[in-house]
């Protein structure tokens, strides 16, 4: 596939497995079932990734996994390094950027509700803005991206609260920053209670 040298991609993703993956929605609808939908969510992240004309890394926690849904004739693969989510993804950014990309976003794996052109309007927007953001509705986002490494959007956040967005834009006063539409990330059983695709996992028996 011919991709934009200058655009990458980073998906963050987690093991799936029992026990260790969408733990707040496991509390509510068990271990089996939470896994389930997490397969599910990382089938369609697949699904509207593969096609981006951007290069595209898929970053493992905690370890990266051969033969499974990420295929490499698309994705590249490494490894999230860090002891928290912000330093995790700041050496993500920072490899990136060291790799010579000057254009990088960085989503998730947990958002049913983004497609593919939801990125490419990302990217687009990146040309000209400094920094692009997606606010999830819980108050955090489900999308960042940036030009040049900026490593205070990383430190001193509560990640997982509801204060991760604002924050963030604290952090960016005074920076062009193109803001995209509020966007559902599932991490809760109310993210998902009401979403019909989602009703073949939490059916009741």
């Amino acid at each position: 596939m011919n991709v934009p040298e200058e655009e990458l991609l980073l998906i963050f993703t987690r093991n799936p497995e029992p026990g260790k993956c969408k733990t707040r929605l496991a509390a509510s609808i068990g271990d089996h079932a939470a896994l389930k939908i997490y397969r599910f969510l990382l089938q369609h992240t697949a699904s509207i990734t593969q096609e981006l004309r951007s290069a595209k890394r898929v970053c493992y926690f905690p370890s990266i996994l051969e033969n499974d849904i990420w295929d490499r004739r698309y994705y590249q693969k490494a490894l999230q390094k860090g002891s928290n989510l912000g330093q995790r993804m700041e050496e993500a950014f920072e490899k990136g950027f060291a790799d010579g990309y000057s254009r990088i976003i960085i989503i998730g794996s947990d958002m049913y509700d983004l497609d593919q052109s939801a990125l490419e309007k990302a990217f687009q927007k990146l040309k000209k803005a400094d920094y692009v953001l997606g606010p999830a509705s819980d108050g955090g986002y489900y999308l960042l991206g940036m030009k040049r490494l900026t490593p205070m959007v990383f430190k001193n956040k509560d990640w997982g609260s509801n204060s991760v967005l604002r924050d963030t834009l604290k952090d960016l006063h005074g920076k062009t920053v193109e803001l995209l539409p509020v966007k559902n990330d599932v991490d809760v059983l109310d993210d998902i209670n009401d979403h019909p695709v989602f009703r073949q996992f939490i059916k009741k028996n």
